[in-house]
């Protein structure tokens, strides 16, 4: 899990003047997003709203609002006050979609740490990327039982990506956001709630606010780096959709020394694989999905700091909620469920990159004279806290551990050798029979163990059913033998 309650953090911004050693504080702590080194997840003023456009202004350590409004000029305040009081009257589940959307955007056309600003996708880059997705297809077929699962291929523009993506994401974090939103109110005593009402309803709109400008902000940070839809191993964009981003995959190719439509068609193998799996796997997204809620509702506050902390809050002092937040207000025990449940999403994912990770690699190993090369780059992305595994324990606090993802990948190479590409695949006919954390222990292990006749079964089901099977020629004698 991520070290801030709930993961939910700032993303690193690009440095101040091209100073290396100093990240821009949206607050002016000059301690990066927390303003006292990290320790405050929702930054240095009370609701984390550092990151908005012009409210980043000095003096948010002492003065909560003048953070929000010292720096802005008469032409900024009339939107600042305006966005305020969309704030407060949000009525809405417990993240402010809208909010994160437009904070994500905003983050887009402020462009990428090198400079690099979002655009159009052109004819040509729709033309290569839809030949790239359907060049993968193909090769796809040689080395899986699963049919192609993309009905279309896409070419998508950052700004786009956050559009479609967002769906997925709204399905990922509310359970969380939800949960911790509720806790306020759970702690309460019923008389009491009638009587905070006023001030909980207020405290739930800024909290909705919260998380959207955090998601926002995490959401548009990864718009910038992630080269197509399936890049955390979920399911992003819509079913049967393959979609790539012609120019991210341009930056991640640029200093690889590699000819520009093998880097495209090498990612496009690892998008049109994912999308086989999650097509034809039927159990697949809700078991990743339930995997997190199950999470969400293993979340416990410290109702003892909660309640002392609602206890003592004065509505007229907001800055009182910035240092009970410090304080770890909502800091989730850590609950035998919680870790039950980011066990079984941590294995799910790591097979399911594993096994793409494999399956392309077989595929592209013989035809892509850079094949190996990418495939190191991909896994090396993965171990230095790539942005897919970054932004997930951002919003969920879950990081994937790389060793993992290697170790299920030799698994399923070690299987496809054992067992062939149907015996392989079979497996993910039921998430009982996939292997499980222990066995990516020891997959040589699992690879031998021996394998259930499931003819037997069906021989039995038949029998029970009212069906008849022969008897083999010789067993007449043998039948009374005990």
């Amino acid at each position: 899990m991520s070290d801030t309650p709930f993961g939910f953090g700032l993303p690193p911004e690009e440095p101040d003047n091209g100073d290396e050693g100093k990240k821009k504080d949206p607050a002016g702590g000059g301690q990066g997003s927390g303003g006292q080194g990290g320790g405050n997840p929702f930054g240095a003023n009370p609701f984390g709203f550092g990151g908005l456009p012009g409210m980043g202004g000095p003096g948010g350590a002492d003065n909560p609002f003048a953070a929000m409004f010292g720096s802005l000029n008469p032409n900024d305040l009339g939107a600042a006050f305006q966005q305020l009081g969309q704030m407060l009257s949000y009525e809405g589940g417990p993240v402010n979609w809208d909010m994160a959307k437009q904070i994500a955007r905003q983050v887009v056309a402020q462009g990428t740490p090198d400079g690099v600003k979002d655009a159009s996708v052109g004819p040509a880059e729709k033309a290569a990327v839809e030949e790239a997705v359907r060049l993968a297809d193909l090769w796809l077929d040689g080395v899986t039982s699963l049919p192609s699962g993309a009905s279309t291929a896409v070419a998508w523009s950052r700004a786009e990506w956050v559009e479609a993506t967002q769906p997925a994401w709204q399905q990922l974090v509310d359970p969380v956001a939800e949960r911790v939103g509720t806790a306020m109110g759970d702690v309460l005593p019923e008389e009491m709630q009638a009587m905070a009402g006023p001030l909980i309803g207020m405290m739930r709109s800024m909290g909705g606010a919260m998380f959207g400008q955090q998601i926002g902000q995490a959401i548009g940070a990864l718009a910038g780096e992630v080269v197509g839809s399936t890049d955390v191993g979920l399911p992003l964009g819509p079913a049967g959709k393959a979609a790539l981003l012609p120019l991210n995959i341009e930056s991640f190719g640029k200093d690889l020394g590699v000819p520009k439509d093998e880097v495209r068609l090498y990612l496009a193998l690892r998008e049109a694989a994912h999308q086989r799996l999650f097509a034809h796997v039927p159990w697949l997204r809700s078991h990743l999905f339930g995997a997190v809620e199950g999470y969400a509702r293993g979340i416990k506050v410290d109702t003892s700091k909660l309640e002392e902390a609602v206890g003592q809050l004065d509505p007229t002092h907001p800055e009182q909620l910035q240092e009970a937040l410090q304080q770890g207000m909502f800091q989730p025990e850590d609950t035998p469920e919680q870790k039950a449940a980011l066990a079984r999403l941590e294995t799910a994912l790591a097979l399911v990159e594993g096994w793409v990770d494999a399956v392309v690699h077989e595929a592209a190993k013989s035809r892509l004279t850079s094949a190996d090369a990418l495939r190191e780059t991909l896994r090396r992305r993965r171990a230095s806290g790539g942005p897919a595994e970054q932004t997930f324990a951002t919003l969920i606090g879950l990081e994937l551990r790389p060793r993992r993802l290697r170790d299920a990948s030799r698994l399923w190479a070690s299987l496809t050798d054992a067992r062939g590409v149907d015996g392989r695949d079979h497996l993910w006919e039921h998430p009982d029979m996939l292997p499980t954390a222990s066995d990516l222990d020891d997959p040589d292990g699992f690879v031998h163990r021996e394998q259930l006749d499931f003819s037997e079964l069906d021989k039995m089901l038949g029998e029970a059913a009212g069906g008849t099977t022969p008897k083999p020629e010789g067993d007449d004698e043998s039948d009374g033998e005990k």
